[in-house]
């Protein structure tokens, strides 16, 4: 079992650093990052520095920027941690 000892905001600072660190490696300004995503340059600029942006703006960045297979994953259902967790499932049969 892991433990989170971040807090949402170092998250949203983390992956805004992550998402100007991948919009430099791409060559990008913010200008043109504007223009793939449709996001405003004031809402980009806002995200890089201080981590704050909307879901809907976050996903057209993470578009514009190829970065979106990692949303596929977010909520998926958590692994068991131990056997017992494994065979307390409920088993699931095929149909006949």
């Amino acid at each position: 079992m892991s433990i989170n000892i971040q807090s949402p905001g170092d998250l949203q600072r983390k992956l805004a650093a992550k998402a100007k660190a991948r919009r430099l490696a791409e060559n990008l300004s913010r200008r043109t990052l504007a223009n793939k995503s449709g996001v405003s340059q004031a809402s980009i600029k806002r995200f890089e520095t201080s981590g704050e942006v909307s879901l809907s703006n976050l996903l057209d960045i993470a578009f514009a920027l190829n970065c979106t297979k990692e949303f596929g994953v977010l909520f998926d259902p958590k692994a068991p941690d131990s056997i017992a967790e494994l065979q307390a499932l409920p088993r699931q049969r095929g149909s006949q």
